[in-house]
């Protein structure tokens, strides 16, 4: 989107872009406690967080209505926040307390949350994939007009479930919106030392799929390609891609000593970072002064901050109850 479009967006509806940015600096105060929190040792496992890539949850959920459903990878715990599930319940399961939307069983991992039809949270890389499909093949038999969004990142097109999802997708012309976070490194490998084609919108067209690629650090640019895509999808024209192109400013997950790019590289994508990019927008119109974006962060920082203390506070599973949930329980007829 060029300044010139973001302006006019801006102009026609200042509150609606300032919402964004709040939604994009929620996302960012969530993940930094995240890491703090794991400095701490209170967040034990694997922790991946998507700092530089907010505007693709804040973006695609906007999109998205209550009744779609959202399949995302292990760096997911933007998406559940903007997909409504409450901070409170995403920060105790990363503490493994019983109060977290999976009772601490899942961690930052494995979100679930079925109430707003969040279902993962996947540490398979492409795991998510075929759950989409089926998800938005039982959405077409039942005849119901669902979206289904999945969200995975570019390492994940090296993955058979991605083309085997992909075919199935459109072959059976599924109501599929695939969201491609291509963040140029796949753990620690660079996109153009493991792909021929880094062309991920090209590869999708290969599939005989709609898709074109966005700039994945303009918040409003992502929400209006996603919001083109469900309309399409939930107008009857099949799956969708969009490749959403972006990079995270941290390392690939707290064990990641991040050998395989430079620090000057780092910082010059964090000069065009998402939040950066909107609040001189904002700034620049008028329509953000420094009292509304103090207003923002303290928002933002009071719902970290009761997060926290709703974890802290929480229960762990007594020991009897480990093995419940582990069979399934089955009644005489």
């Amino acid at each position: 989107m060029t300044e010139e479009d973001t302006a006019a967006r801006i102009a026609g509806d200042p509150e609606h872009v300032r919402h964004m940015l709040s939604q994009m600096v929620r996302v960012r105060r969530f993940e930094e406690a995240c890491v703090e929190q794991y400095s701490a040792t209170n967040i034990r496992g694997f922790l991946h967080v998507s700092i530089g890539e907010e505007a693709i949850a804040a973006g695609v959920m906007e999109a998205l209505g209550p009744d779609d459903a959202v399949v995302a990878t292990y760096r997911e715990h933007g998406h559940a926040l903007m997909r409504g599930v409450s901070a409170d319940k995403i920060m105790a399961e990363m503490y493994g307390k019983a109060e977290g939307c999976c009772r601490g069983r899942g961690g930052s991992m494995h979100l679930f949350d079925a109430e707003t039809r969040f279902y993962g949270g996947n540490a398979i890389v492409a795991g998510g994939l075929p759950i989409a499909v089926g998800l938005a093949l039982a959405d077409k038999m039942m005849g119901r007009r669902r979206v289904t969004a999945c969200f995975f990142g570019e390492g994940a097109v090296a993955e058979g479930a991605f083309h085997e999802s992909m075919n199935l997708a459109a072959l059976w012309d599924l109501p599929v919106l695939f969201c491609c976070e291509n963040n140029l490194y796949a753990m620690g490998t660079a996109l153009e030392r493991s792909e021929s084609q880094t062309d991920m919108a090209l590869k999708a067209a290969g599939y005989e799929v709609a898709s074109w690629a966005v700039d994945g650090m303009d918040v409003l640019a992502v929400e209006e390609a996603a919001r083109r895509a469900v309309d399409a999808i939930r107008a009857g024209a099949g799956p969708h891609f969009l490749e959403l192109r972006t990079y995270r400013f941290r390392a690939h997950s707290m064990f990641d000593p991040e050998h395989y790019r430079s620090q000057a590289e780092v910082e010059e994508w964090m000069e065009r970072g998402p939040i950066v990019h909107l609040r001189a927008a904002l700034e620049a119109a008028g329509e953000l002064g420094d009292d509304a974006w103090a207003a923002i962060e303290k928002a933002a920082d009071d719902e970290v901050r009761a997060a926290v203390a709703y974890a802290e506070a929480g229960t762990l599973e007594p020991v009897d109850e480990l093995m419940r949930f582990v069979h399934s329980e089955r009644t005489a007829s």
